[in-house]
């Protein structure tokens, strides 16, 4: 970006508003732990605590859940200058008057779903959904959300994979890095990587 693209762009949205974005199960939870530990501030409400499921915990904000239906989305403005985990499918819910950078992490289709109904069975929750039924959802709601970010002007997309963040930290957070203009602590980030956590591995791509 220029430099008079870019002051005009910090003129009319102030501070970018740095959003963690993917599926539930994702690696977003991960994400926003690198983004802290690099050095940003994360905004979280901590109500919903660590748990078997994400033993580091979720780093969310309930506000987040009501975005679809809440005609009041002020609040986002606070959080320019700072990094929020919204889920992919609300990311169109965000308001207008803000410049995003989305970091959208991606994971094999099939790790998420076997993730998602391990949680549901240890929660003893139904499964409304077939499995193969639930790939293809994601995997049409994926393509739409990354057509989404592109045409929009006041968002900027960054992807990553989260089986390549477990295999190389390092070059993960800089490119992290590289898209936030810098100045963050690549090796704090690369260090909270737990690639224990990776559970439900595939060997195929989607």
């Amino acid at each position: 970006m220029g430099v008079v693209k870019k002051l005009l762009k910090n003129w009319r949205y102030g501070d970018d508003v740095v959003v963690v974005s993917g599926l539930p199960r994702s690696g977003t939870s991960m994400l926003m732990n690198m983004m802290e530990s690099g050095g940003l501030t994360v905004v979280t409400d901590k109500v919903r605590e660590s748990d078997t499921d994400n033993p580091k915990g979720y780093f969310e904000d309930e506000r987040v859940k009501d975005l679809e239906n809440d005609p009041d989305k002020s609040w986002v403005r606070d959080v320019r200058g700072k990094t929020i985990k919204v889920i992919s499918h609300l990311l169109k819910e965000l308001p207008e008057e803000n410049f995003y950078k989305v970091i959208l992490i991606r994971r094999n289709l099939d790790e998420i779903v076997a993730s998602q109904n391990i949680m549901l069975d240890r929660r003893q929750e139904p499964n409304p959904i077939s499995d193969e039924k639930a790939i293809q959802v994601y995997r049409n709601h994926m393509i739409d959300t990354k057509v989404f970010l592109r045409r929009k002007p006041n968002y900027d997309l960054l992807e990553l994979h989260y089986h390549n963040v477990i295999a190389d930290p390092i070059e993960s957070a800089k490119k992290v890095d590289e898209f936030l203009g810098g100045g963050l602590s690549i090796e704090s980030m690369a260090k909270v990587v737990d690639p224990s956590l990776y559970r439900n591995r595939t060997v195929t791509e989607n």
